[in-house]
């Protein structure tokens, strides 16, 4: 299926359309329900997680000049957000489902204070976030949402030039627990000939 890439009507100061040096797609674990077995995000593991992504962006030299997209869910999502925000990278969410459906499926399960922490990243963005329902139309009966999801982010980060796209993702590299996760799109940036950035939570705990 060709998915169109999400328009973002960015602009700089001057109120023209505004160019991204780098479009930084990330995609990450969420948070670990209760009693998973075995373990793969615990809740523990946020502070170290947020500190590895906030490094990876510093070692780049992220900043005002660059354009993240991601999903926003918790665990992964938000802290790449966060860490985005707080260099000025300029951010932009896409979602598989309507926001209020979006956060009740994949914010509000982990608990603690993800919802708040979501929230406060919606207050600074420049847009709000996108509903692939809304932008792209109804799912087709022979896809799956965050499948669709994943390739609508490619195509939105693709579409500002290859050469721009670098992908960082928060991983395992294991299989999901649904279709949709981040070895799909780390398999679809693959196929793109994209750069990966592999942040490896094996190596982390």
């Amino acid at each position: 299926m060709n998915i169109q890439p999400a328009k973002f009507h960015l602009r700089d100061q001057s109120q023209h359309a505004w160019q991204p040096q780098r479009v930084l797609l990330f995609s990450g674990h969420m948070i670990d329900a209760i009693h998973r077995s075995p373990p793969r995000f615990p809740p523990e593991k946020t502070a170290l997680a947020a500190r590895c992504i906030a490094d990876k962006l510093d070692e780049m030299q992220a900043g005002p000049s660059d354009l993240a997209i991601t999903q926003g869910a918790n665990g992964g999502d938000i802290l790449f957000a966060e860490a985005c925000l707080q260099r000025g990278v300029k951010l932009q969410l896409l979602q598989p489902f309507q926001e209020a459906e979006f956060i009740a499926n994949s914010v509000t399960p982990g608990n603690a204070d993800w919802l708040l922490r979501y929230q406060t990243i919606s207050q600074q963005l420049s847009a709000p976030p996108l509903a692939a329902p809304s932008e792209l139309g109804a799912l087709p009966a022979d896809m799956n949402a965050y499948e669709r999801c994943n390739l609508w982010l490619l195509a939105s980060g693709l579409a500002y030039g290859p050469e721009k796209l670098v992908f960082i993702c928060l991983w395992d590299g294991g299989g999901g627990d649904g279709p949709g996760g981040t070895a799909h799109m780390v398999t679809e940036v693959q196929k793109q000939h994209g750069q990966v950035i592999w942040l490896d939570t094996r190596a982390l705990w």
